[in-house]
């Protein structure tokens, strides 16, 4: 009885990395096991940075919300202080918002817990 091989999934397979390799530089695009290799590292790195982004824009609504807080004479320990004490539940991307965008608001969250 003659070998089976099933050349259509094999060919999707490699299809399906070649294509997402599009755009890498020389032999990263069109040999399969060189873009093999770099389609799992390009992964590996994306997973990598999906979580260290969540970390980045935290840092960064922290820095808002200081150089806000600090406009009215508080540190941002002390704003985020005074905002848990008097129940005020603003999380940090609303409060770096404000901060920003609408400062009179941002004051009158000061003025409140003041």
């Amino acid at each position: 009885m003659p070998r089976s091989v099933n050349s259509v999934a094999k060919r999707a397979r490699r299809k399906k990395i070649l294509k997402q390799a599009k755009g890498y530089f020389g032999r990263r695009k069109n040999v399969y096991t060189v873009a093999k290799n770099a389609v799992d590292k390009a992964m590996s790195y994306a997973y990598r940075d999906r979580k260290n982004n969540k970390r980045n824009f935290r840092g960064l609504w922290i820095q808002r919300i200081n150089a806000g807080a600090r406009l009215h004479g508080l540190s941002y320990s002390q704003f985020m202080g005074k905002l848990k004490a008097n129940n005020i539940e603003l999380n940090r991307k609303v409060l770096a918002d404000l901060a920003m965008n609408n400062p009179e608001a941002f004051k009158a969250i000061v003025d409140k817990i003041k």
